[in-house]
Formats: structure tokens, sequence, C-alpha cells
């Protein structure tokens, strides 16, 4: 067996030296942000994608080691191990290889066979195995003993068929081998329970369904063990394509029976035989398999849906900030009002009010008035409505005030309002926004999320920020481990101001974590703001350590040092000092000239512990000092006079906003307090198999209007908007509603799918609901 660091470089296609880098990097402390950007030359340039794979793949191979080691300890106690098992078990590179292996010396319950042993009837299984020429029942006469709990011939030949049950059922290369072959050829099968139709009806494209186990979309699986979970739907882990004739054997119990010779050969034994390789397959082999294969489906089910909320936080995290500019929050509301929160170019909370523009009250002018005078007053540049209830009619609000007063020169935008409840009421809000009434809390969050969201909605449980697919059937450790890591990564890639930023955003710095963050923070308010990144090791517990870690990832925008507000690590200031000395500019000058720093040889600038990775990252970063990778901020026009589903009409184009992104399509809000659906079909004239290599959450896209389901609340949408004639499938493939939720319900069935015909009823229900009818093409 390769060692770990072999087998993670071969995972990761790289130099070994690499991986054994890597490892000793992060075994010290040290974190994949800051790996991935200040130590390429000893990782020989890993990015952070491989980092995060390698870390992952490292926790595996090291539990798998644990096990391996707790398994040969096991066995050797027992006074069993020799050298081929030995040798089997050390080759084993899968955890299901190595408990295959471990099965016959695993420590179990006094079994069938273990009294059967205890009985003395060993040696007539073994007689039975090697000579099927015997008569069975004659054979088992000699050991019937009362005394033994053995009182006839029947009793003998029982006994005997649990030690060869047991035997067959514990042999580790052929347990392996019809596990691949269950897997390669069975099918999930799922069936209504008895009385649950109208319960379940959410669930109803798996009344009647089936799918191999390899083709099976993670929202599928999901979806089904969800209906099962919820008592609508029967689960069948079949092992074979189509139902076997009754009595008929199994390929599987074929097998069983080849591994250990047997065969209906017209032998007395033979039949015995046969019975006890179906038995073992029946009641052991195939229950243990059943098992695995359901934790297979859902460790692939719930890795999938995992890679897809984290790929849409990540662009949800990088989208446009409007910039750090005075901004009126508005949080729309009808009965309640709407909530209007101005905040300033920090963030600082300044003037609050509520206003009453929609029924009952229908306060418009006045409203109206309060707008134009809290904007007016604080010089307010951007207004962020949050997409909610009551959205467009506030948005409309905002547009009238845009008409009437023109010098005010406001800009607009939509903004997400998912997790701004849970922020509202969070402790660290009260904490924050210590006095300010819960419900305007939610208006302060929408204008800061306009202003800059990667640090709003660091503030926020990603899980719920509403991006992702089935979260709430996924393992809690393995969604919150890969989700952190997103933030984290986010946070780094794009820097923190350390004089402004709140505790949780510095918590997601490299190296700084909840308690240093407050610590940071303490040490603001009290000693004022850092004039320079040294000063971080005035604040206590911030040890050489988590300094190496945070520094290059904290800016400090009006310091004493221009190089304090780059991506400069302050261990490579000397290189700068070093090519100020070449260029003989001093470091005002030197920053920003781009023909200047492109004619460098960055070779010229590299020492023993300098490489040339990290000098051509320092001269791109003294192009351009702390480069925000985010783009640039836009926002989507909603059509004026569209603002509900039932001003909707197929062939409308309208502008809108990527709210989600999941395996079968896009979620795109057009302003009608609905999202449609463009299935994947219909994102592209060219076949598309990962809906993210055309769109991501925030993008605003133009989309075709293709069909409107009212009851329902269904828009079926096409980014194909020359494409006439994709209309119709369109309409019958791509429908639904909703924002930000889970799939409830997959498509029609695919290629080696079985359904009975079945008459199409409106379900109505939730976005999983309206999902149901979201059609596959599956090419991929």
């Amino acid at each position: 067996m390769d060692s770990i660091s072999a087998r993670l470089a071969n995972d990761l296609q790289c130099r070994e030296a690499q991986v054994v880098a890597a490892v000793e990097l992060l075994d010290a402390g040290s974190t994949v942000p800051f790996i991935a950007r200040y130590r390429k030359e000893a990782t020989g340039g890993l990015d952070d994608a491989q980092l995060r794979l390698l870390d992952e793949r490292l926790r595996y191979l090291r539990e798998l080691e644990a096990r391996r080691a707790a398994i040969l300890d096991s066995i050797a106690e027992q006074g069993k191990l020799d050298d081929a098992t030995r040798a089997a078990i050390e080759a084993a590179d899968t955890k299901a290889r190595l408990e295959d292996l471990y099965l016959p010396f695993k420590p179990k319950r006094r079994t069938k066979a273990q009294i059967a042993r205890e009985a003395g009837l060993a040696p007539l299984a073994e007689a039975l195995l090697a000579d099927p020429s015997m008569d069975p029942a004659e054979r088992a006469a000699p050991f019937v003993d009362a005394d033994k709990g053995v009182a006839t011939p029947a009793d003998a030949l029982e006994g005997a068929r649990a030690i060869v049950v047991e035997r067959f059922s514990e042999d580790a290369g052929l347990v392996g081998e019809l596990r691949e072959t269950y897997w390669s050829r069975g099918r999930l099968v799922s069936t209504v329970r008895d009385g649950k139709k109208e319960q379940g009806a959410k669930f109803k494209d798996y009344f009647d369904f089936a799918e191999p186990f390899q083709k099976l979309p993670s929202h599928r699986i999901l979806a089904m063990l969800r209906g099962e979970k919820e008592e609508a739907l029967q689960l069948e882990f079949s092992p074979e394509p189509a139902p076997l004739e009754p009595g008929a054997p199994s390929l599987y119990e074929g097998r069983v029976a080849a591994r250990f010779g047997i065969a209906d050969q017209g032998r007395k034994g033979d039949r015995w035989l046969l019975d006890a390789a179906r038995w073992a397959w029946r009641t052991r082999i195939q229950p243990n398999l059943q098992l695995d294969l359901r934790m297979r489906l859902i460790e692939a089910a719930e890795t999938e849906a995992v890679r897809v909320f984290a790929a849409n936080l990540r662009d949800l995290l990088l989208a446009p900030p409007a910039g750090m500019r005075p901004t009126l929050g508005l949080d729309p509301g009808f009965r309640t009002g709407v909530k209007a929160a101005v905040v300033d170019s920090t963030g600082k909370v300044l003037d609050t009010a509520t206003i009453y523009p929609h029924e009952p009250r229908n306060q418009w002018d006045e409203s109206i008035a309060v707008i134009a005078a809290l904007c007016r007053r604080h010089g307010v540049e951007l207004v962020a409505v949050g997409n909610g209830t009551a959205s467009r009619e506030t948005d409309r609000l905002v547009m009238d005030t845009q008409k009437r007063h023109p010098e005010l020169k406001l800009t607009k935008a939509m903004v997400s309002e998912s997790g701004a409840s849970v922020y509202s009421a969070s402790a660290y809000a009260s904490q924050e926004l210590p006095g300010l009434d819960v419900t305007l809390r939610g208006a302060v969050s929408i204008a800061r999320r306009l202003q800059d969201p990667l640090a709003e909605l660091v503030k926020i449980d990603p899980k719920s920020i509403g991006v992702g697919q089935y979260q709430h059937d996924i393992m809690e450790h393995k969604l919150s481990r890969a989700l952190d890591a997103v933030v984290e990564d986010c946070v780094n890639a794009v820097g923190v101001d350390v004089n402004t930023a709140s505790a949780p955003l510095l918590s997601r710095v490299s190296g700084v974590g909840s308690s240093l963050a407050e610590q940071i923070v303490a040490h603001r308010d009290v000693n004022g703001p850092f004039r320079k990144r040294s000063a971080l090791r005035d604040v206590p517990r911030l040890g050489p350590k988590a300094f190496e870690q945070c520094a290059g990832f904290l800016r400090i925008a009006q310091g004493d040092d221009p190089l304090d507000r780059s991506g400069v690590h302050p261990e490579a200031y000397p290189v700068v000092r070093r090519i100020m000395a070449a260029t003989k500019r001093d470091i005002g000058a030197l920053i920003g000239d781009a023909t200047l720093l492109r004619g460098l040889q960055p070779k010229a600038f590299t020492d023993e512990r300098f490489g040339l990775p990290t000098v051509t990252d320092i001269l791109r970063e003294l192009e351009k000092p702390g480069r925000d990778p985010r783009p640039a901020f836009k926002t989507a026009s909603f059509r004026e006079g569209v603002e509900k589903i039932d001003d909707l009409r197929a062939g409308m184009v309208l502008e809108g906003v990527v709210t989600n992104v999941a395996a079968f399509g896009a979620f795109v809000d057009i302003g009608v307090h609905q999202d449609g659906l463009v299935h994947v079909s219909a994102l592209s004239k060219t076949f598309v198999k990962d809906p993210r290599d055309v769109v991501k959450p925030g993008d605003v896209v133009r989309v075709k209007v293709v069909s409107v389901d009212k009851p329902r609340k269904r828009i079926g949408l096409s980014m194909r908007l020359d494409d006439e004639a994709n209309a119709k499938v369109s309409q019958e493939r791509g429908q639904g509603r909703g924002q930000g939720h889970a799939p409830e319900r997959g498509g029609r069935p695919e290629a080696g799918q079985q359904r009975k015909p079945e008459r199409r009823e409106p379900t109505g229900g939730a976005l999983a609901d309206a999902l149901a009818r979201a059609r596959s093409r599956d090419k991929g």
C-alpha cells in the first residue's frame, strides 16, 4: 500500500513533494487561504481548491489508517492474525474493503453458527461442502445429540447450514464483488405507501418510479429519502434491472454458489448446498449490501448537494458590492408597513422610520415625502429594496420618488432578504444594534447587503442564506465544514479592512477566529484605528503564529505604510524595498505605476526565501494594491407594470436576477414575488451539463416567459430568446417556483427508469412541488 502522501499526490495529480509540504503546513496550523496565497514555493503552487480536496482526502485517509491499525490489533489479540490476513488488510484502500475483511473476526453476539459449532456441527458443514455426492440426511444422522440441542437430522442440517451461510457471507472477496455488481445493475424503486396518496402528493412523481443507482441525480435521491422519512414512499433497493420470476435463481445466488464450487449436477447434496447459497444471499449478504448501498447513495447525494450549495454560496458572497456609500434600506411589508433604515458609508445606522404606502393605509404621498427627507438629510446615494412581500410595490414607490425628486440622484436595487430575519433575531444583531427594534434590523441588514454583500452575509449561518439544495437533509457536520471553508476562502480572497470590519467578518480571516476577532475589535475601540499592520501584535493573545496567518489578509486603508493596504504580506516587505532600490522610486511613486512594474523581471528580486511565484504576486499587487476580485456592480431593471404573476404573459422578455442554481436549472427573480425556473435545457442553445457553467447566483439575465401556471404559481422561463420552437419544450420541461429552497421532487423518468402511466394532477405546494415538472434530458 502506498503512503498517504503518495495516494494524495495521485488524487491531486501532483508531485508527492508538494503534498508533503502542504500536509506539514496544515499540521502546523496554517490555513488553506494562507498556504494558497503565501506559501506557493513550498507547495509548488497548489491552489485553494486543490488544498481543500487535499485536506478532505487527508482526513479520510488518516481515518482509514486509524481503523486499519485498530482492526489489526483486534485480530492479533484474538491470535488469528496470519501473514495472508495482514497483507490483505494492509492492501485495503477503502473503509468498505477493510470492514469486509474484518467481518469474520469482528466480535459479535452469539450467532446460530456459533451455537452450531458448539454443538459439534462444524465437521458436518465441512463434509457436505467437500463432497456434494453425500446424502445430507444420512450424513447428518451421526450428529444427532439431544443433550447438545440437536434432536433430529433436520436440526443438524439446520445448524450446518448456519455455519455454511456465515462462511459464505463473510468471504471478503465475494462480498466486495457482489457489492459492485449490485451497484452497477441495481436500481432504486419507489412506490406510494397505502393511504398516503393525498398526504404525500408533493412526492407524486415517485409514486411509481424506478431508476438505476448509477443514474440517480443528487436531488432525486434526497427527494425519495425525504419521502420515505415522511412515510409517504416505500423504497426498495432492487438488485436486478427487472423483477425476477417467482422462485427464479438470481445472478447473485449463482455467484455465491460458483465461489464455493457449488453446482446442480444431480448429486445428492447439490440441492442442499444451492439452498444454502440462496439463503446466504437473501438473509445475510443482500440485507447488508442494501445498507451499504443506501449509505453510498446518501454519500453521493450529499456530496453533490454540498458542492451545489458551496458553489452557490461562493457566488453569492462574491457578488458585486455597490460600494460603501450612504444607503437607504427598505424592508417591505403591507399591513405592518415598510421599515426604513439609513446607514452611512461605514454601515453605521443614522436614521430609521416606518412608512405605510400600501394597503390598508395607502399613505403613498406621505411615504414618498419621508423617503425624500431621509435621503436629502443624510446624502443617500443608494436605495436597497428587500425582495420579499410587497417588494415590487415598494420598488414602484422608490421609482415614483426618483421621478418626483430627480435632484436626489438615487440608484435603487433589489436585494435578497434570505436570512435577514435570522440575523435580525440573532444575539449578534442585538449586540451590534442595541436598542433598535428587531423589525428595523432587517432594513439595516438589507442596506448593508447592497453596500458589501460579503461583509453582511458572514454574520448569518451559511445554511440560512438559502442557496442550497436539500440542505436540511444533509449531515450537519459535512455541510457546515464545506460552507465554512467557502466563507473563509471568500473573505480572504477579498481581504478585510481591519479598522471597519465587524467581529463576525474578522473571525473568518485566516488565523483569527471568534475570540481573537473580539479582541481586535475591543483593542480598536479602546486605542483607535490601527495605523500599521505591525500594531496588530499589540492585540492581546494575537501571537506570532496568528500574525503570520492573518496579516496579509487584513488591510489598513489610511495607514502609515501604503503597503499595509495591499495584499503583500509583511514578511515580504524586504522584497518591495529591493524593488524600490532598483527602480529608485519611493513606495508612493512605485504603487500603481503599471508600466514600470510590468517592465521589471520578477526573477531579479528572488532570494532563498521568496521565489518567482511570490515576487510575481507582489508585482501584480503593487500594480493594483488591495484589488477587489469581485465583478463590477450592476442592477436588474424589472419591467414596470409587471409586479405579480397575473401580469405575466407567455412571450414576454424580462430582465431578472439569478437567485439559485440547482442541478436541473436556475431560478430567476423577475419581480413578481415568485421565482421562475429556467430548466437546464433552456439555458443555452448548446448542451449544458452543469447550469453553473452558464449562470450563477447574482447574475443579471434576460429571459423569455414560456409558461405561466397561476394556480400552482409556476413560471417557466427560457434564456433562448430567439428560439421560438423551443418555447413549447421549455413549457413542458421547466416550471418552478419559490426562492432559495430545496427541490422536493425530480422529473420525468430517464433511460433505465420505469413508471406506470398516470394522469397528471395539480399538486400545488411549495417549491419542491413546483420542481416536480422540471424535466431533464440527462445527456451527461
